[in-house]
């Protein structure tokens, strides 16, 4: 079975420069691997004839379809027709189809044609013209023996109508790709190497059409799970069983599939539980609460929260003892426990969350260095408590410490459940 492979080529000064983010090689490429195209490079490319003329034949030598994006308005700066026209020895030419639909498109507008807009409709002669249903500047599909070729505009809005409309429907005909079907699983808790080691067994047994992928951030690892062919049930139905299989050696990790995020599956569970959680930040200067109150309906288990981030507060507000404080500090497990249970008294809630620490650059001793972190929840029947031990970056080491409260939450609910 034959891989379809493609390539995306940017075009405009604008992006380089960095004025404007590519976004549209993104999105082309999730809805390509939704239609069995696999995209293996991606290209910028700035307003210079040259360099696109060796762009495209470069990535002629890779894939089978080239899709380009950008630089197809009526300007002089727009030169991506132009090139086109030269590339493929095709002089421009009238299409009557694009004229009618440019000059229907400024009517419709109440507008007059203008005689630069007019030239939205000049063609390379060796081009099929897609019709762009949401602007001016029209897509060009150009046949070269096994290979394709196509041009479309860079507003991500006519781009996106252009290509779910006419050009997938097109390159599905053309090339009758297999199906890709992606699954990834969610994990929290464990490190990336320790995980791959966690998993090894089972990631060598997997089947040769099913290739994974590590894809780790702040203190999660997703794994996502690619299968090519062309029977789609089959494909999912090995994926799902594959899925039962890792379940069953790192279940414990495991807080969702595609979609979730640890938010949200931690906020599904308050809700099926009917508890009510508070939170009391320090070192992660309310990251806490944002990511909670970052899903819609969060207020059904979300009290409140308080960054209690002097002494002071902590003490005559959370009502952590001033002996636990002169004792052992503020980033401390003493301390960081009275905060969860200062603020589950404090908002009348079923759990409180804490969390208290040397968030960096600066600020740590010999005992305590930067990235030193408590974090603490207190429930009805105890209150636990955790220490990690990070970085020397500031916000990595908030990001972290506020997705391990999460996760201890998580961890926590579980066991309720």
């Amino acid at each position: 079975m034959k891989e379809i492979l493609a390539e995306i080529i940017t075009i405009g000064d604008e992006i380089l420069f960095g004025h404007i983010t590519d976004t549209n090689s993104q999105w082309i490429s999730d809805e390509l691997s939704k239609a069995g195209v696999r995209i293996i490079q991606k290209t910028s490319v700035g307003d210079d004839a040259r360099r696109i003329r060796e762009a495209l034949s470069e990535a002629e030598q890779r894939v089978q379809i080239i899709l380009i994006t950008g630089g197809l308005g009526p300007t002089n700066d727009d030169i991506t027709k132009k090139t086109l026209a030269g590339y493929f020895n095709s002089p421009l030419i009238l299409n009557k189809q694009a004229l009618e639909d440019v000059t229907a498109f400024f009517k419709k507008k109440g507008k007059e044609l203008s005689d630069l807009n007019k030239t939205q409709a000049l063609l390379p002669e060796a081009c099929i013209y897609i019709r762009n249903e949401m602007g001016t500047a029209p897509g060009m599909w150009f046949d070269k023996k096994d290979k394709v070729i196509v041009s479309m505009p860079g507003v991500p809005f006519e781009m996106k109508a252009m290509t779910t409309g006419r050009i997938i429907p097109m390159l599905k005909e053309k090339f009758n790709p297999a199906f890709i079907v992606h699954k990834e699983v969610k994990t929290v808790g464990i490190g990336e190497s320790y995980l791959s080691e966690k998993i090894k067994d089972w990631e060598e047994k997997l089947p040769s059409y099913i290739k994974l992928a590590y894809l780790p951030s702040y203190g999660e690892v997703k794994l996502r799970l690619t299968a090519s062919g062309k029977d789609q049930v089959r494909l999912k139905k090995e994926i799902e069983e594959q899925i039962n299989l890792l379940q069953k050696i790192a279940g414990n990790y495991i807080y969702g599939y595609d979609q979730d995020t640890l938010p949200k599956v931690v906020g599904e569970m308050l809700r099926e539980q009917k508890i009510t959680i508070a939170t009391a930040e320090s070192c992660t200067g309310g990251l806490i609460s944002y990511f909670i109150t970052s899903i819609p309906g969060s207020s059904d288990y979300f009290h409140g929260g308080l960054v209690a981030y002097s002494n002071e507060i902590k003490q005559n507000i959370l009502g952590v003892k001033p002996e636990t404080l002169n004792q052992f500090g503020a980033v401390s497990e003493e301390t960081v426990k009275e905060m969860a249970e200062g603020a589950k008294t404090k908002f009348h809630t079923g759990i409180g969350l804490a969390s208290s620490g040397i968030a960096g650059p600066g600020g740590g001793t010999s005992e305590k260095p930067v990235g030193t972190v408590w974090l603490a929840l207190a429930d009805n029947k105890k209150t636990i408590a955790k220490k990690l031990s990070l970085g020397n970056d500031r916000e990595i080491n908030m990001r972290l410490a506020a997705v391990a409260v999460l996760n201890l939450l998580r961890e926590t609910l579980t066991e309720k459940s």
